[in-house]
């Protein structure tokens, strides 16, 4: 699929796929409904006057409900039996192919436990030194002598797809043309034929990666893949496939939201970067309040297996049950005072990569990539603040949240 209109801007189409500029702070709405019920009773886009398509899943049933608290959030995420991840395979799945989002028990612990040798502690090791490390300094060598920058367009969201080029072995020439399959994946609500365009072009692409790599294994993740064994068994090219289709817009778009809304709460309360800037052992504290405050990726869902009990409401079989990560993310009997953004709050653990069976595979990937970033950035842009003449600065979206412009002046 060879993209030949020259005006066509990635940025501008991920945006526009995430509903950037529909919602500019659900938080309030979050609450209310929080409030009145900690499991609200019909489709969330609904209580913002929202299509469907701003569903993480799209099923035919009337039956909506919405986790809210943190309890009722964690009572769905831990028992995979009762709530399902099927229900993907008819929006996403439609793409990706029949990959880990939709997959259950016992087939989705054989199928993590396999993609997980990709994800050792070695790996990550070597892709911060080799790939990660020198990716963000390349970027920040662009501008650092410039005096401002917009952190979004010329960091924070390019970074994270040359990483996954890099870790997949991928040519440098190739960025581009898969930094838009990547976002054509994710608009499937706006444009499914192009969405399908760009599986079958990453498939045919990726066919002949993965025979040369069975062949031929090189240091890289497609390599471990091919190669991964559980009880002699492997990855089949088809689950390879769609693991790469997933990674591609799941690994460059979480960690470009989430670590542009790091910046964005530090930008914003500036005692607090400076804080980080002076004692590095807050880093930590700093991007884990950064995942809580504002998660790049406010809800997921799943179908209800049998008539079940949560938080008090029955829900019956079939029904959907989305779990709002955000909401759960600033329940104050959890999190005092949650819509401030705080690195010296009580550490609590978040629901930012989700909870239970399906707590997303590159975590640990995903913050290592955000530490890498945020010291760059401390360690070579001194005296760093927003630029007090840009536009207004905010997180905007409802499924998706990032800000969609962080312009600063430093030295």
């Amino acid at each position: 699929m060879e993209d030949r209109d020259e005006t066509y801007d990635p940025f501008e189409a991920l945006d526009r796929a995430a509903g950037a500029g529909a919602v500019r702070d659900p938080y309030p709405t979050f609450a209310t409904l929080r409030g009145e019920c900690p499991v609200h009773h019909g489709r969330l886009s609904a209580a913002f006057g929202l299509p469907e398509a701003f569903e993480a899943v799209i099923v035919p049933t009337d039956r909506h409900f919405v986790a809210m608290s943190h309890e009722a959030a964690v009572q769905v995420l831990r028992d995979g039996a009762t709530f399902s991840s099927r229900g993907y395979a008819g929006s996403i799945g439609l793409v990706l192919g029949h990959s880990i989002l939709e997959m259950d028990d016992p087939e989705h612990a054989r199928y993590r436990e396999l993609i997980q040798q990709a994800f050792t502690l070695q790996a990550m090791e070597r892709w911060e030194a080799r790939l990660v490390r020198p990716i963000v300094h390349g970027l920040v060598d662009r501008f650092v002598n410039r005096g401002r920058a917009d952190l979004v367009r010329e960091l924070t969201f390019p970074f994270p797809i040359h990483v996954i080029a890099g870790m997949l072995g991928l040519p440098e020439a190739d960025l581009p043309r898969f930094h838009r399959w990547a976002v054509e994946l994710i608009n499937i609500a706006g444009d499914i034929q192009r969405g399908l365009a760009a599986s079958q072009t990453l498939r045919d692409y990726f066919a002949g990666v993965l025979a040369a790599r069975r062949r031929d294994p090189q240091e890289d993740m497609i390599s471990v893949l091919a190669h991964a064994e559980l009880d002699g068994q492997r990855l089949t090219d088809e689950e390879i496939f769609a693991f790469l289709r997933l990674l591609l817009p799941a690994g460059a778009e979480t960690t470009y939201r989430s670590s542009s809304n790091l910046f964005c709460g530090l930008l914003t309360h500036p005692d607090q970067l400076e804080a980080v800037r002076a004692d590095r052992s807050l880093v930590r504290r700093a991007i884990d309040e950064g995942l809580r405050w504002e998660p790049p990726l406010t809800g997921i869902a799943r179908i209800a297996t049998r008539d079940v009990e949560v938080a008090g409401v029955e829900i019956p079989k079939g029904a959907v049950v989305s779990v709002c990560l955000g909401a759960a993310n600033h329940d104050p009997t959890r999190y005092p005072a949650p819509e401030t953004f705080d690195i010296r709050r009580e550490q609590r653990p978040h629901l930012a990569f989700a909870y239970g069976p399906h707590t997303c595979v590159g975590m640990h990937l995903a913050r290592m990539e955000t530490r890498v970033v945020l010291e760059a950035v401390l360690d070579r842009l001194p005296n760093l603040r927003l630029d007090p003449e840009a536009p207004d600065v905010h997180i905007t979206g409802l499924s998706f949240r990032a800000p969609r412009r962080l312009p600063v002046l430093f030295g």
